[in-house]
């Protein structure tokens, strides 16, 4: 029986739910009952080999390895961070076309997607935010908002339609091409960390670098829409969560994203760590970055939660 017609007849027991809960109770619990697609199986071989590299890494620790860690979290995590995010999804800055495609080629090797299929997932997670819509609500539960959403391609279509909130990627060449050779440009990082440090580079920078750096990017669509402080009226259960702001680059001063969610500047207040806006900001002083966007102050009064 087809996931369906499962859902069909459930409601038909029982109609005081609706299809579409059903259906979202079917996808919950029974991840595996449904036809997989190329792309899932892609992405899912992606990650598991990625999840296993970072398994094997303990047998092959050099303290040079260590260091490739931390540049491929840093690099690939700014990348997402800076030009994926806060450059490519919401336009809070501009910059020169080689700078811009720079940054999103070091969002590249993050080994998350490309930036057409990585930008339109986020466009529509902020135009459908906690509704039925929403790529990776955490109503439809934790693990399936922190990562199983990533497999199911089919369901996220189903939910926002195909990729029509992208033209302004897609009409440009280089995001073309990064998104038809992406697996190529993946494998071949692989190839020049095997060159320079053989199995201990690459265990430590896109295994133990990579599973970072994936799952604190998840933890934003997960945890910072379960567990944290609210600062501002926005219509979704975005929170802010201070301890993984280091970590996130910024990322996690969640709920202050959504009730400003064209500002390159995330951490609001003074205390508030945002490397990502740090690097915003001195872009800007060096003249590279442009019509660089922050919330006024008459809009935050008017967002403001009064206490």
């Amino acid at each position: 029986m087809s996931v369906t017609s499962t859902v069909e007849e459930n409601h038909r027991k029982n109609p005081s739910s609706s299809p579409v809960e059903e259906e979202k109770k079917k996808r919950r619990w029974v991840f595996w009952d449904r036809r997989w697609r190329r792309l899932d199986y892609v992405k899912f071989s992606a990650s598991f080999i990625v999840h296993s590299l970072a398994l094997l890494a303990p047998f092959y620790f050099t303290w040079s390895a260590l260091w490739v860690t931390f540049l491929f979290y840093t690099i690939g995590g700014l990348g997402i961070t800076v030009s994926y995010h806060r450059n490519l999804a919401h336009r809070s800055f501009k910059v020169p076309k080689w700078l811009e495609y720079l940054l999103a080629y070091c969002a590249l090797l993050a080994i998350q997607g490309d930036p057409i299929d990585w930008v339109s997932t986020h466009r529509y997670h902020h135009q459908f935010t906690d509704s039925e819509r929403d790529p990776h609500s955490p109503k439809e539960g934790f693990w399936f908002s922190h990562l199983l959403w990533i497999y199911d391609s089919a369901y996220l279509v189903s939910k926002c339609g195909k990729r029509a909130n992208v033209e302004d990627l897609k009409r440009q060449w280089f995001y073309r091409f990064l998104q038809k050779t992406v697996m190529f440009h993946i494998l071949g990082l692989g190839c020049i960390l095997f060159y320079l440090g053989g199995m201990s580079f690459v265990t430590w920078g896109m295994g133990v670098g990579a599973a970072l750096e994936v799952h604190v990017t998840c933890l934003i669509n997960s945890l910072c829409h379960i567990w944290g402080t609210r600062t501002w009226k926005t219509n979704d259960t975005s929170r802010n969560v201070w301890w993984l702001s280091v970590f996130s680059f910024g990322e996690s001063w969640h709920n202050n994203h959504h009730a400003f969610e064209s500002s390159a500047r995330q951490g609001l207040e003074w205390w508030q760590i945002d490397i990502s806006w740090y690097i915003v900001r001195f872009l800007e002083i060096i003249g590279l970055a442009t019509d660089v966007k922050v919330p006024t102050e008459a809009q935050r009064r008017r967002m403001a939660i009064v206490r």
